[in-house]
Protein backbone atom coordinates (compact mmCIF):
# COMPACT_ATOMS: atom_id res chain seq x y z
CA UNK A 1 0.00 0.00 0.00
CA UNK A 2 1.56 3.30 -1.12
CA UNK A 3 1.68 6.29 1.22
CA UNK A 4 -0.64 9.16 0.30
CA UNK A 5 1.06 12.00 -1.54
CA UNK A 6 1.55 15.18 0.50
CA UNK A 7 -1.05 17.88 0.05
CA UNK A 8 -0.36 21.02 -1.97
CA UNK A 9 -0.20 23.05 1.27
CA UNK A 10 2.50 20.79 2.72
CA UNK A 11 4.48 20.98 -0.52
CA UNK A 12 4.36 24.77 -0.43
CA UNK A 13 5.49 24.82 3.22
CA UNK A 14 8.55 22.76 2.32
CA UNK A 15 9.67 25.33 -0.27
CA UNK A 16 12.12 28.08 0.71
CA UNK A 17 10.71 31.49 1.57
CA UNK A 18 12.19 33.04 -1.58
CA UNK A 19 10.54 30.38 -3.76
CA UNK A 20 7.22 31.01 -2.02
CA UNK A 21 7.60 34.77 -2.64
CA UNK A 22 8.27 34.17 -6.35
CA UNK A 23 5.13 32.00 -6.53
CA UNK A 24 3.14 34.79 -4.84
CA UNK A 25 4.61 37.27 -7.33
CA UNK A 26 3.61 35.18 -10.34
CA UNK A 27 0.15 34.54 -8.90
CA UNK A 28 -0.34 38.28 -8.29
CA UNK A 29 0.63 39.16 -11.88
CA UNK A 30 -1.69 36.47 -13.26
CA UNK A 31 -4.63 37.65 -11.14
CA UNK A 32 -4.09 41.28 -12.21
CA UNK A 33 -4.06 40.26 -15.87
CA UNK A 34 -7.05 37.94 -15.90
CA UNK A 35 -9.26 39.28 -13.09
CA UNK A 36 -8.33 42.92 -12.41
CA UNK A 37 -11.44 43.68 -10.37
CA UNK A 38 -10.72 40.76 -8.05
CA UNK A 39 -7.06 41.79 -7.91
CA UNK A 40 -8.00 45.27 -6.66
CA UNK A 41 -9.68 43.71 -3.64
CA UNK A 42 -6.37 42.09 -2.59
CA UNK A 43 -4.93 45.52 -1.72
CA UNK A 44 -6.01 44.96 1.89
CA UNK A 45 -3.78 41.87 2.18
CA UNK A 46 -0.75 43.84 1.05
CA UNK A 47 -1.57 46.74 3.36
CA UNK A 48 -1.87 44.40 6.35
CA UNK A 49 1.52 42.83 5.59
CA UNK A 50 3.31 46.18 5.18
CA UNK A 51 1.58 47.56 8.29
CA UNK A 52 2.70 44.51 10.30
CA UNK A 53 6.31 44.94 9.17
CA UNK A 54 6.24 48.65 9.96
CA UNK A 55 4.68 47.90 13.37
CA UNK A 56 7.36 45.44 14.48
CA UNK A 57 10.36 47.26 12.95
CA UNK A 58 10.66 50.15 15.49
CA UNK A 59 10.28 47.99 18.61
CA UNK A 60 12.58 45.34 17.09
CA UNK A 61 15.34 47.88 16.41
CA UNK A 62 14.96 49.47 19.86
CA UNK A 63 15.05 46.19 21.79
CA UNK A 64 17.67 44.46 19.63
CA UNK A 65 20.15 47.36 19.66
CA UNK A 66 19.66 47.93 23.39
CA UNK A 67 20.11 44.21 24.18
CA UNK A 68 23.16 43.88 21.92
CA UNK A 69 24.95 46.82 23.56
CA UNK A 70 23.90 45.82 27.09
CA UNK A 71 25.21 42.27 26.60
CA UNK A 72 28.30 43.29 24.63
CA UNK A 73 31.41 41.70 26.13
CA UNK A 74 34.50 43.79 26.67
CA UNK A 75 37.06 43.14 23.95
CA UNK A 76 34.47 41.87 21.46
CA UNK A 77 35.06 43.72 18.19
CA UNK A 78 32.38 45.37 16.08
CA UNK A 79 32.77 46.64 12.52
CA UNK A 80 30.59 49.75 12.40
CA UNK A 81 33.35 52.06 11.14
CA UNK A 82 34.19 50.09 7.95
CA UNK A 83 30.46 49.65 7.26
CA UNK A 84 29.91 53.41 7.47
CA UNK A 85 32.81 53.89 5.05
CA UNK A 86 31.21 51.42 2.60
CA UNK A 87 27.85 53.21 2.92
CA UNK A 88 29.47 56.54 2.00
CA UNK A 89 31.57 55.00 -0.77
CA UNK A 90 28.52 53.26 -2.25
CA UNK A 91 26.47 56.47 -2.21
CA UNK A 92 29.28 58.42 -3.87
CA UNK A 93 29.77 55.70 -6.52
CA UNK A 94 26.02 55.70 -7.27
CA UNK A 95 26.07 59.48 -7.74
CA UNK A 96 29.02 59.17 -10.15
CA UNK A 97 27.20 56.49 -12.15
CA UNK A 98 24.06 58.66 -12.32
CA UNK A 99 26.00 61.72 -13.51
CA UNK A 100 27.83 59.75 -16.21
CA UNK A 101 24.59 58.09 -17.40
CA UNK A 102 22.72 61.41 -17.43
CA UNK A 103 25.55 62.95 -19.47
CA UNK A 104 25.69 60.09 -21.98
CA UNK A 105 21.90 59.67 -22.22
CA UNK A 106 20.35 63.07 -21.38
CA UNK A 107 16.64 63.06 -20.55
CA UNK A 108 14.14 65.80 -21.37
CA UNK A 109 11.01 66.48 -19.36
CA UNK A 110 7.71 68.06 -20.32
CA UNK A 111 7.51 70.59 -17.51
CA UNK A 112 3.90 71.60 -16.97
CA UNK A 113 1.88 72.50 -13.89
CA UNK A 114 1.09 69.56 -11.63
CA UNK A 115 -0.90 69.81 -8.44
CA UNK A 116 1.18 67.67 -6.09
CA UNK A 117 1.07 68.56 -2.41
CA UNK A 118 4.53 67.96 -0.95
CA UNK A 119 6.61 69.85 1.56
CA UNK A 120 10.22 70.04 0.47
CA UNK A 121 13.12 71.16 2.65
CA UNK A 122 14.20 74.73 2.09
CA UNK A 123 17.94 74.10 2.23
CA UNK A 124 20.73 71.94 3.54
CA UNK A 125 20.68 73.65 6.95
CA UNK A 126 16.97 72.86 7.31
CA UNK A 127 17.59 69.19 6.53
CA UNK A 128 20.45 69.00 9.04
CA UNK A 129 18.36 70.75 11.71
CA UNK A 130 15.57 68.22 11.11
CA UNK A 131 18.10 65.40 11.45
CA UNK A 132 19.39 66.77 14.77
CA UNK A 133 15.84 67.16 16.09
CA UNK A 134 15.21 63.51 15.14
CA UNK A 135 18.17 62.46 17.30
CA UNK A 136 16.77 64.18 20.42
CA UNK A 137 13.15 63.15 19.82
CA UNK A 138 11.05 61.81 22.68
CA UNK A 139 11.54 58.00 22.76
CA UNK A 140 7.80 57.26 22.80
CA UNK A 141 7.26 59.64 19.87
CA UNK A 142 10.23 58.09 18.03
CA UNK A 143 8.73 54.60 18.41
CA UNK A 144 5.24 55.75 17.38
CA UNK A 145 6.46 57.63 14.28
CA UNK A 146 9.19 55.13 13.29
CA UNK A 147 11.90 57.78 13.70
CA UNK A 148 14.83 55.37 13.47
CA UNK A 149 17.48 58.02 14.15
CA UNK A 150 15.80 58.81 17.46
CA UNK A 151 15.20 55.12 18.19
CA UNK A 152 18.88 54.34 17.62
CA UNK A 153 19.99 57.21 19.84
CA UNK A 154 17.79 56.08 22.74
CA UNK A 155 18.59 52.39 22.25
CA UNK A 156 22.34 53.06 22.30
CA UNK A 157 22.00 55.27 25.38
CA UNK A 158 19.85 52.75 27.26
CA UNK A 159 22.10 49.88 26.18
CA UNK A 160 25.21 51.61 27.54
CA UNK A 161 23.40 52.37 30.81
CA UNK A 162 22.10 48.80 31.25
CA UNK A 163 25.62 47.38 30.70
CA UNK A 164 26.25 48.40 34.32
CA UNK A 165 23.09 46.64 35.57
CA UNK A 166 22.96 43.18 37.12
CA UNK A 167 23.26 39.97 35.12
CA UNK A 168 19.57 39.18 35.65
CA UNK A 169 18.48 42.48 34.08
CA UNK A 170 20.65 41.88 31.04
CA UNK A 171 19.39 38.30 30.70
CA UNK A 172 15.77 39.51 30.81
CA UNK A 173 16.57 42.07 28.11
CA UNK A 174 18.11 39.29 26.01
CA UNK A 175 14.97 37.17 26.45
CA UNK A 176 12.76 40.10 25.40
CA UNK A 177 14.94 40.54 22.30
CA UNK A 178 14.50 36.85 21.44
CA UNK A 179 10.74 37.14 21.90
CA UNK A 180 10.45 40.15 19.59
CA UNK A 181 12.63 38.35 17.02
CA UNK A 182 10.28 35.36 17.12
CA UNK A 183 7.30 37.62 16.36
CA UNK A 184 9.21 39.17 13.46
CA UNK A 185 9.94 35.74 11.99
CA UNK A 186 6.22 34.96 12.16
CA UNK A 187 5.38 38.16 10.27
CA UNK A 188 8.03 37.43 7.62
CA UNK A 189 6.50 33.99 7.02
CA UNK A 190 3.48 35.80 5.57
CA UNK A 191 5.65 37.61 3.00
CA UNK A 192 4.45 35.47 0.03
CA UNK A 193 0.82 36.34 0.77
CA UNK A 194 1.66 40.01 1.32
CA UNK A 195 3.66 40.23 -1.92
CA UNK A 196 0.76 38.56 -3.76
CA UNK A 197 -1.66 41.23 -2.53
CA UNK A 198 0.71 44.12 -3.25
CA UNK A 199 1.53 43.00 -6.80
CA UNK A 200 -2.03 42.11 -7.79
CA UNK A 201 -3.58 45.34 -6.49
CA UNK A 202 -0.81 47.63 -7.80
CA UNK A 203 -0.89 46.22 -11.33
CA UNK A 204 -4.69 46.16 -11.45
CA UNK A 205 -5.02 49.74 -10.16
CA UNK A 206 -2.07 51.58 -11.73
CA UNK A 207 -0.86 49.35 -14.52
CA UNK A 208 2.02 50.68 -16.56
CA UNK A 209 0.09 52.90 -18.96
CA UNK A 210 1.10 56.08 -17.11
CA UNK A 211 4.77 55.16 -17.53
CA UNK A 212 4.80 55.04 -21.35
CA UNK A 213 5.69 58.72 -21.72
CA UNK A 214 8.67 58.38 -19.42
CA UNK A 215 10.33 55.32 -20.96
CA UNK A 216 13.66 57.07 -21.58
CA UNK A 217 13.81 58.61 -18.11
CA UNK A 218 12.90 55.28 -16.50
CA UNK A 219 15.49 53.48 -18.63
CA UNK A 220 18.22 55.81 -17.35
CA UNK A 221 17.03 55.54 -13.74
CA UNK A 222 16.59 51.76 -13.69
CA UNK A 223 19.72 51.24 -15.79
CA UNK A 224 21.78 53.17 -13.24
CA UNK A 225 20.31 51.17 -10.36
CA UNK A 226 20.95 47.85 -12.11
CA UNK A 227 24.51 48.91 -12.94
CA UNK A 228 25.17 49.86 -9.32
CA UNK A 229 23.58 46.64 -8.01
CA UNK A 230 25.28 44.27 -10.47
CA UNK A 231 28.58 46.02 -11.28
CA UNK A 232 29.53 48.83 -8.89
CA UNK A 233 28.52 47.13 -5.63
CA UNK A 234 30.23 43.85 -6.60
CA UNK A 235 33.42 45.82 -7.36
CA UNK A 236 33.29 47.39 -3.88
CA UNK A 237 32.63 44.02 -2.25
CA UNK A 238 35.46 42.41 -4.24
CA UNK A 239 37.81 45.18 -3.07
CA UNK A 240 36.80 44.37 0.52
CA UNK A 241 36.77 40.55 0.33
CA UNK A 242 39.20 39.79 -2.52
CA UNK A 243 37.00 36.97 -3.80
CA UNK A 244 34.04 36.43 -6.14
CA UNK A 245 31.37 38.83 -4.77
CA UNK A 246 28.40 37.61 -6.81
CA UNK A 247 27.17 34.77 -4.54
CA UNK A 248 26.79 37.30 -1.73
CA UNK A 249 25.39 40.00 -4.05
CA UNK A 250 22.77 37.67 -5.54
CA UNK A 251 21.78 36.38 -2.10
CA UNK A 252 21.18 39.91 -0.83
CA UNK A 253 19.24 40.95 -3.94
CA UNK A 254 17.13 37.79 -3.89
CA UNK A 255 16.31 37.67 -0.18
CA UNK A 256 16.26 41.38 0.66
CA UNK A 257 15.77 43.23 -2.63
CA UNK A 258 12.62 41.36 -3.69
CA UNK A 259 10.66 42.13 -0.52
CA UNK A 260 11.94 45.73 -0.47
CA UNK A 261 10.88 46.21 -4.11
CA UNK A 262 7.25 45.42 -3.31
CA UNK A 263 6.95 46.89 0.19
CA UNK A 264 8.68 50.11 -1.04
CA UNK A 265 9.80 50.83 2.52
CA UNK A 266 13.32 50.51 3.90
CA UNK A 267 11.87 50.64 7.41
CA UNK A 268 9.52 47.74 6.68
CA UNK A 269 12.45 45.75 5.29
CA UNK A 270 14.60 46.10 8.42
CA UNK A 271 13.24 42.84 9.96
CA UNK A 272 13.98 41.00 6.69
CA UNK A 273 17.57 42.31 6.65
CA UNK A 274 18.15 41.47 10.31
CA UNK A 275 16.94 37.91 9.73
CA UNK A 276 19.15 37.57 6.64
CA UNK A 277 22.18 38.92 8.54
CA UNK A 278 21.61 36.32 11.22
CA UNK A 279 21.43 33.51 8.66
CA UNK A 280 24.66 34.78 7.08
CA UNK A 281 26.35 34.31 10.47
CA UNK A 282 27.25 37.99 10.94
CA UNK A 283 28.00 39.64 14.29
CA UNK A 284 24.75 40.55 16.04
CA UNK A 285 26.45 43.46 17.83
CA UNK A 286 27.30 44.87 14.40
CA UNK A 287 24.25 44.20 12.22
CA UNK A 288 21.74 45.15 14.93
CA UNK A 289 23.10 48.71 14.62
CA UNK A 290 24.27 48.88 10.99
CA UNK A 291 21.02 47.60 9.40
CA UNK A 292 18.64 50.19 10.94
CA UNK A 293 21.33 52.85 10.47
CA UNK A 294 21.67 51.87 6.80
CA UNK A 295 17.91 52.13 6.32
CA UNK A 296 18.28 55.79 7.25
CA UNK A 297 21.61 56.91 5.77
CA UNK A 298 22.66 54.39 3.09
CA UNK A 299 21.15 56.17 0.10
CA UNK A 300 22.64 54.83 -3.15
CA UNK A 301 19.20 54.59 -4.76
CA UNK A 302 18.27 58.07 -3.55
CA UNK A 303 21.54 59.44 -4.94
CA UNK A 304 20.60 58.07 -8.35
CA UNK A 305 17.02 59.37 -8.23
CA UNK A 306 17.98 62.88 -7.11
CA UNK A 307 20.86 63.12 -9.59
CA UNK A 308 19.07 61.76 -12.67
CA UNK A 309 15.87 63.79 -12.17
CA UNK A 310 17.74 66.97 -11.31
CA UNK A 311 20.08 66.67 -14.30
CA UNK A 312 17.05 65.91 -16.50
CA UNK A 313 15.64 69.28 -15.43
CA UNK A 314 19.05 70.88 -16.03
CA UNK A 315 19.19 69.42 -19.55
CA UNK A 316 15.59 70.43 -20.31
CA UNK A 317 16.30 74.04 -19.31
CA UNK A 318 19.58 74.13 -21.25
CA UNK A 319 21.74 74.88 -18.18
CA UNK A 320 25.43 74.11 -18.71
CA UNK A 321 26.97 72.22 -15.78
CA UNK A 322 30.39 70.56 -15.69
CA UNK A 323 30.63 66.97 -14.45
CA UNK A 324 32.69 67.61 -11.27
CA UNK A 325 30.16 70.21 -10.11
CA UNK A 326 27.25 67.87 -10.89
CA UNK A 327 28.87 65.05 -8.90
CA UNK A 328 29.64 67.29 -5.93
CA UNK A 329 26.19 68.83 -5.72
CA UNK A 330 24.40 65.50 -6.27
CA UNK A 331 26.38 63.80 -3.49
CA UNK A 332 25.64 66.66 -1.09
CA UNK A 333 21.91 66.34 -1.83
CA UNK A 334 22.01 62.54 -1.53
CA UNK A 335 23.75 62.62 1.84
CA UNK A 336 21.20 65.15 3.09
CA UNK A 337 18.43 62.74 1.98
CA UNK A 338 18.81 60.92 5.31
CA UNK A 339 16.69 63.72 6.78
CA UNK A 340 13.70 62.72 4.66
CA UNK A 341 14.37 59.01 4.10
CA UNK A 342 11.63 57.80 6.44
CA UNK A 343 8.92 59.34 4.25
CA UNK A 344 7.42 57.56 1.25
CA UNK A 345 9.14 59.02 -1.79
CA UNK A 346 11.62 60.72 0.55
CA UNK A 347 14.27 61.14 -2.13
CA UNK A 348 11.84 63.08 -4.33
CA UNK A 349 11.47 65.71 -1.60
CA UNK A 350 15.18 66.52 -1.96
CA UNK A 351 14.91 67.33 -5.69
CA UNK A 352 13.95 71.00 -5.09
CA UNK A 353 17.02 71.30 -2.86
CA UNK A 354 19.29 69.85 -5.55
CA UNK A 355 17.62 71.99 -8.23
CA UNK A 356 18.15 75.13 -6.17
CA UNK A 357 21.87 74.43 -6.18
CA UNK A 358 21.71 74.75 -9.98
CA UNK A 359 19.64 77.95 -9.81
CA UNK A 360 16.37 76.25 -10.86
CA UNK A 361 13.33 77.95 -9.21
CA UNK A 362 11.09 75.94 -6.90
CA UNK A 363 8.08 76.26 -9.24
CA UNK A 364 9.88 74.24 -11.89
CA UNK A 365 11.52 71.91 -9.34
CA UNK A 366 8.10 70.91 -7.98
CA UNK A 367 7.07 69.90 -11.50
CA UNK A 368 10.09 67.57 -11.54
CA UNK A 369 8.89 66.15 -8.21
CA UNK A 370 5.49 65.55 -9.82
CA UNK A 371 7.18 63.56 -12.61
CA UNK A 372 8.90 61.53 -9.89
CA UNK A 373 5.56 60.66 -8.32
CA UNK A 374 4.16 59.60 -11.70
CA UNK A 375 6.99 57.11 -12.28
CA UNK A 376 7.16 56.24 -8.59
CA UNK A 377 5.50 52.85 -9.07
CA UNK A 378 8.80 51.65 -10.54
CA UNK A 379 11.31 54.29 -9.44
CA UNK A 380 10.55 54.10 -5.71
CA UNK A 381 10.36 50.30 -5.78
CA UNK A 382 13.72 49.90 -7.51
CA UNK A 383 15.32 52.58 -5.31
CA UNK A 384 14.15 50.87 -2.12
CA UNK A 385 15.33 47.47 -3.36
CA UNK A 386 18.80 48.87 -4.09
CA UNK A 387 19.03 50.79 -0.81
CA UNK A 388 17.83 47.96 1.41
CA UNK A 389 19.75 45.11 -0.23
CA UNK A 390 22.92 47.24 -0.11
CA UNK A 391 22.50 47.66 3.66
CA UNK A 392 22.92 43.95 4.31
CA UNK A 393 25.45 43.53 1.46
CA UNK A 394 27.89 46.09 2.87
CA UNK A 395 27.32 44.88 6.43
CA UNK A 396 28.20 41.34 5.34
CA UNK A 397 31.20 42.51 3.30
CA UNK A 398 32.61 44.51 6.22
CA UNK A 399 32.05 41.75 8.79
CA UNK A 400 33.47 38.98 6.60
CA UNK A 401 36.34 41.16 5.39
CA UNK A 402 37.40 42.19 8.90
CA UNK A 403 37.12 38.58 10.17
CA UNK A 404 39.35 37.31 7.34
CA UNK A 405 41.83 40.13 7.96
CA UNK A 406 41.99 39.21 11.66
CA UNK A 407 42.57 35.54 10.78
CA UNK A 408 45.47 36.47 8.47
CA UNK A 409 47.08 38.56 11.18
CA UNK A 410 46.59 35.88 13.84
Amino acid sequence: MTAPSPSLWLRLKRLSLVTQIIIGLIAGIALALFAPEVAKSTAFIGKVFVAALKAVAPILVFVLVMASIANHKHGQETHIRPILFLYLLGTFAAAVVAVVASTLFPSSLVLATHDVAVTAPGGISEVLQSLLLSVVDNPVSALMNANFIGILAWAIGMGVAIRHAGDTTREVLGDVSNGVTLIVRLVIRFAPLGIFGLVASTLATSGFGALIGYVHLLAVLLGCMLFVALVMNPVIVFWKLRRNPYPLVITCLRESGITAFFTRSSAANIPVNLELSKRLGLHEDTYSVSIPLGATINMAGAAITITVLTLAAVHTLGIAVDIPTAILLSVVAAICACGASGVAGGSLLLIPLACSLFGIPSEIAMQVVAVGFIIGVLQDSAETALNSSTDVLFTAAACLGEDERAQRLA
